[in-house]
């Protein structure tokens, strides 16, 4: 198989990364790429809004299978040209994709399909209407941004100035761009996070292992989102029973959701959940693999990825048997000065060797690129540092020993990812057990 790989970040080197791996893989392109992957991959000039660039690239290549890793271009309907030009694709159309491009379609699908989900107090497109609304929820209360923005469109706001200073940004300063021009105010939920990731072809779903991300940029979950500081992926995370309820009353809901509303979806899906005391409830839906997620689950799984995407692509999903190393696995972002607000870019990164494989570590690049030998910072997230092993503890004490050796100016990154709420998410995921 030739295929292309559509992305830039961390989560398209762990693509990469892997599907090399296939005795069937012969050729990899990635548009655009990073400098970490443009030393696995073939890396094309790309713009991942330009989704008429992108079908022209995709007929000159002629890959046999595309896999597009970011949202946007999904958004934007590329998978639905990809597939109207006869090329396999792995990824939503647009009318799936909006399930993570509309926040109030998502919260809509969810409320129409019965879908467990926090209950929602209004949408609204201006600040005086939100403002007034702001008297009558519980505190804390949730905004979120309607649309797309990177990851940096949700506060969970604890009294009324920090609402009134997010809905004021997003609704009249207009800071959180195209996607900030509706909100939507919902109540918190309460418990641990959960990412539960699936591959489906509308008709079979399988699953992948759980992570659990960390959104905020600093220790104790402290700080303002980022696209993802760190996830760890642990057996533990998901118990039988947790995993009966979260497949009953939440995965084939909404796959049978999609295919009611008359939306053929074949790719991922990413269910975002929050682990309460009344059950897992859809905190979000994501039209892709969540990074840095990806890199995570893709050290313990053991099958051949090109093969199980082809079938996905092909509507044979129902063929693929995965399999999965036991135990843990973990990825730490290291982040640029400034990140997430005014990242700076530029500076040069010692410690790092060109090849993903290092130390029983292995390093995905994000924010990178190469010039000779030398790698330089140029985005937010700038590297993964990730490591499977049968506990979880030496994952950590692995990936943490690896960052060391690693530096650049004003690298960031947070010291307890996976770490100090050990106890806390064993516990809570053992009041889910048989």
């Amino acid at each position: 198989m030739k295929i292309l790989v559509i992305g830039s970040g961390g989560r398209e080197h762990a693509l990469v990364w892997k599907l090399r791996m296939s005795p069937q893989v012969a050729k990899i392109w990635c548009a655009p790429g990073n400098g970490g992957i443009s030393r696995e991959a073939e890396c094309v000039a790309a713009n991942l809004n330009d989704v008429g660039g992108l079908m022209n690239l995709a007929a000159g290549l002629r890959p046999d299978l595309t896999v597009i890793g970011p949202e946007l271009p999904l958004v934007l309907g590329l998978a639905d040209q990809l597939r109207a030009a006869g090329i396999a694709v792995v990824g939503p159309g647009a009318a799936g994709a909006q399930l993570e491009g509309s926040k109030v379609y998502a919260k809509r699908f969810m409320q129409r399909h019965g879908i467990p989900t926090a209950r929602m107090y209004g949408v609204f497109e201006q600040s005086s209407d939100a403002f007034r609304a702001l008297a009558d929820v519980a505190w804390p209360v949730v905004i979120k941004a309607d649309g797309l923005c990177a990851g940096k469109g949700v506060l969970v706001a604890a009294n009324p100035e920090e609402a009134r200073a997010f809905i004021d940004r997003s609704l009249d300063d207009g800071g959180l761009g195209d996607g900030g021009r509706r909100v939507i105010l919902e109540e918190a939920l309460s418990g641990q996070e959960l990412s539960y990731i699936v591959l489906t072809d509308g008709e079979t779903v399988v699953p992948f292992v759980p992570t659990r991300d960390h959104k905020r940029v600093f220790d104790g979950d402290r700080g303002p989102n980022t696209g993802g500081m760190g996830a760890f992926s642990a057996d533990w995370l998901l118990p039988s029973g947790l995993e009966n309820q979260i497949q009953t009353n939440v995965v084939q809901p909404t796959i049978q959701g999609l295919k009611s509303d008359g939306i053929s979806y074949r790719g991922f899906l990413y269910f975002g959940l929050m682990l309460t005391a009344d059950g897992p409830k859809v905190l979000e839906y994501n039209c892709r693999l969540g990074d840095p997620e990806t890199q995570a689950i893709l050290l313990r799984a053991d099958f051949d990825l090109a093969k199980a995407l082809l079938c996905t692509a092909e509507g044979r999903l129902d063929s693929v048997r995965p399999a999965w190393k036991a135990g843990s696995s973990i990825c730490v972002v290291l982040s640029a000065k400034g990140y997430p607000e005014h990242p700076e870019t530029g500076a040069k990164i010692s410690g790092i060797r060109w090849t993903a494989e290092g130390d029983e570590t292995v390093l995905f690049h994000a924010g990178t690129r190469a010039e000779g030998s030398n790698y330089y910072v140029s985005g937010g997230r700038v590297l993964g540092v990730a490591a499977q092993r049968l506990t979880l503890e030496a994952a950590r004490r692995l990936v943490y020993y690896r960052i060391s050796s690693i530096s650049f100016d004003g690298i960031h990154f947070r010291r307890d990812i996976g770490g100090t709420e050990l106890a806390e998410s064993q516990a809570v995921s053992n009041r889910f057990s048989d």
